[in-house]
């Protein structure tokens, strides 16, 4: 039997305090209605005995302590779901805002999700495509996983993330989709990013959730709940490969810390709370694939880290629950370089079970190792450089330093264009080959001859032209 509840005991904020109340549990919705005839919508944030505290998605402007109904639900926040959302836009609570009416639900799910069963995981192997040769190379994403990309304040994590919608695809041809979320980001963002996904026709395979800067915190915090919900029902209900971009985390976890902030709750580091860790945890684990589906669950969280420090709480939990990270960088954005990936720190702990014969190429891992180790030493021939000058650098230093320059502005700083993994690793190949093959120590003479000498010939005859 569901009661109505007459007044309020406090108001605090967009908390309302409500007592003598029997049964309640955390996370129930609640429905407050007003003497002037609206609704507004509401969530248990807390339980204190007969007491519950209750988050106004809304906010408390109108609201006393006597002008009020309110209606516990006696269930969670629910999702509305239907194969019908594909090429829609909602908003943070997933109701539709783009004019086209509503959603005509085929199911209801709980936005909170629900665990993975370990044993019912199956391990990620085949890889995502993204046209980014410093992604898809060096840092390859797979199909499963949860890769995030740290960023900065004013870098162009937003480009990448649309650059990534438009050219993202399965190697196998197999049914794909994107969710994209993107919390509390400004209006101008907003259209930037919904304009750039219906102008490259990506609009139909892609489901978009928006949470403005000015909405209510409480719809933030919601807002990668119901994308997840809208990932798992279309990978685990439609067998999809999906791709879920998440931006950015940042704006998710300083509103989860104004909200601990307004329940008076002991904060932590920074003055993020303490839950932080299994907070985020609970979103970066809904990634993966379960056995006896043929869809997945991939995530891209995208975050800025407050003052470019990797230390901060947000990116330092990230990186301990997500497989990796691709970094970007700031020396590299202020000259002009697009994408700005720092080759080095970035990493994806699971490429290396989802590349090679009979994924990408027989010879990705090889060049993978290959850049990585001249583009190491590239780093110390430009420190001693700094100290030397590089005119006073030997002859084998001077032709890293060249390389250097060429990996950057070609292979890393690729503009919008979209490479396949067959260009990717021949681009990788030709750049090693502009280095004496002696000084190629990951690689086995086999590869060489296969791969490096016929890159050296290509140079060598347009050189000649």
């Amino acid at each position: 039997m569901i009661l109505e509840h007459i007044g309020l005991s406090q108001i605090n904020g967009s908390l309302v305090v409500l007592d003598g109340v029997k049964g309640v549990q955390y996370d129930e919705m609640a429905e407050l209605h007003l003497d002037d005839g609206s609704t507004r919508v509401g969530r248990v944030v807390r339980v204190d005995g007969d007491r519950c505290v209750i988050q106004v998605f809304e906010g408390t402007r109108g609201l006393s302590l006597v002008n009020n109904r309110t209606v516990l639900t006696g269930h969670p926040m629910m999702m509305d779901l239907s194969p019908e959302l594909l090429g829609r836009v909602l908003d943070g609570l997933g109701r539709p805002i783009d004019g086209l009416g509503d959603i005509y639900p085929v199911a209801r799910r709980d936005v909170n999700g629900a665990p993975i069963n370990p044993v019912s995981r199956v391990y990620p192997r085949n890889y995502i495509h993204t046209g980014i040769s410093s992604i898809d190379c060096l840092a390859t994403l797979i199909r499963g996983q949860k890769l995030p990309i740290f960023s900065g304040s004013g870098m162009k994590h937003n480009e990448l993330a649309v650059q990534i919608v438009r050219q993202a695809s399965v190697a196998d041809g197999s049914d794909f989709a994107i969710v994209f979320a993107a919390m509390g980001v400004k209006n101008d963002v907003a259209s930037y990013f919904r304009e750039s996904f219906e102008s490259c026709g990506a609009m139909e395979r892609v489901v978009m959730l928006l949470n403005l800067a000015n909405d209510p915190i409480i719809e933030r915090i919601i807002t990668p709940r119901a994308a997840l919900t809208v990932a798992e029902y279309l990978a685990f209900d439609l067998n999809k490969n999906v791709l879920v971009i998440l931006t950015d985390m940042t704006s998710y976890c300083e509103a989860l810390r104004e909200f601990s902030s307004s329940k008076g709750e002991i904060p932590g580091r920074k003055g993020f709370p303490g839950y932080l860790y299994s907070d985020l945890a609970s979103l970066y684990e809904r990634a993966g694939i379960i056995k006896g589906s043929k869809g997945s669950v991939t995530q891209i969280p995208i975050l800025t880290m407050p003052g470019d420090d990797i230390t901060h709480p947000i990116p330092d939990l990230t990186g301990y629950i997500t497989e990796g990270q691709i970094v970007l960088d700031r020396g590299m954005d202020a000259t002009g370089l697009y994408p700005p990936v720092s080759v080095l720190p970035s990493l994806s702990r699971l490429m290396k079970d989802g590349i090679g014969a009979g994924y990408t190429r027989e010879d990705h891992v090889t060049l993978s190792n290959q850049l990585f180790a001249c583009y190491a030493k590239v780093q110390d021939a430009k420190a001693l450089a700094s100290v030397i000058g590089e005119e006073e650098l030997s002859q084998s230093d001077k032709q890293l330093m060249a390389f250097g320059r060429a990996f950057e502005q070609e292979f890393i700083g690729q503009g919008n264009t979209d490479r396949t993994m067959e260009q990717t690793l021949d681009l990788g190949w030709e750049l090693l080959a502009t280095l004496p093959r002696n000084a190629l120590d990951r690689c086995d003479a086999a590869t060489l001859d296969k791969y490096y000498e016929p890159a050296k010939a290509r140079i060598s005859k347009a050189n000649n032209k």
